[in-house]
């Protein structure tokens, strides 16, 4: 139990810096230097923690789960995001979408690179226990895995996930202004949607269907990719 929820841990941790510091980054190559200004472009984790999203609510949910049902099922959670000044973008409405595609994009290059690593990795089996073997490819799975759920859920289109971002640089000026409107709403509209929705009608599963239709496919689709063959 304790290595693989170590392993989780350490999973989620890269994938949630590299996310949010491809954001920081991207915005400085397309002009705004706002968050190495407040020195939030950086791969410290702790930069990058919200007390109220990266430490209360996941901490509450994985107590309570390991409390009642013995594993952890679900989990939720955000860091806190990098600051963006869109007018310091050379084109603030498609600079913000390649900004916010940044995150999403990290994640998917460090699922690849986890499966990739899958190979390179069997040669160490003679020189680690089973147990350690086991740990390893858990760790890289759990990599591949995190890295998948975080950049597809940021693109869901509600703001403020990535997607919702995204569609509001698309969409013709008008018509994104007021889709970008949804954004003071959108946390709780997530929320509400995937968590709070389900707990009331319990046929109600789109997390499930997220998951099963969206980032299992995903999830063999590396895999191939990564010249793993047939999975």
């Amino acid at each position: 139990m304790l290595p693989e929820l170590l392993a989780a841990v350490l999973a989620s941790v890269i994938a949630i810096t590299l996310h949010e510091a491809a954001h920081g980054y991207a915005a400085l190559w397309l002009g705004d230097p706002t968050a190495k200004l407040m020195g939030r472009l950086s791969l410290n984790p702790i930069r990058h923690v919200d007390p109220i999203g990266t430490l209360l609510i996941p901490g509450v949910l994985l107590v309570s789960q390991l409390l009642t049902i013995g594993r952890v099922d679900m989990m939720f959670g955000w860091a806190k995001p990098v600051p963006v000044d869109v007018r310091n973008l050379r084109n603030p409405r498609s600079g913000m979408m390649w900004v916010a595609a940044a995150g999403p994009v990290m994640n998917f290059c460090l699922a690849f690179v986890a499966a990739l690593l899958v190979h390179p990795a069997g040669l160490m089996a003679g020189f680690l226990s089973a147990d350690s073997m086991a740990v390893v490819y858990r760790f890289l799975g759990l990599s591949i895995l995190v890295n998948l759920v975080l950049g597809l859920f940021n693109l869901l289109p509600i703001p403020p996930l990535d997607g919702g971002r995204i569609v509001v640089g698309l969409l013709p000026y008008r018509a994104a202004m007021a889709y970008a409107q949804l954004e003071r709403y959108g946390l709780m509209l997530v929320i509400g949607l995937l968590f709070l929705l389900p707990m009331a009608v319990p046929a109600f599963q789109p997390m499930d269907a997220f998951l099963d239709w969206i980032v299992r496919p995903a999830f063999g689709f590396v895999l191939r990719a990564a010249g793993h063959g047939a999975v």
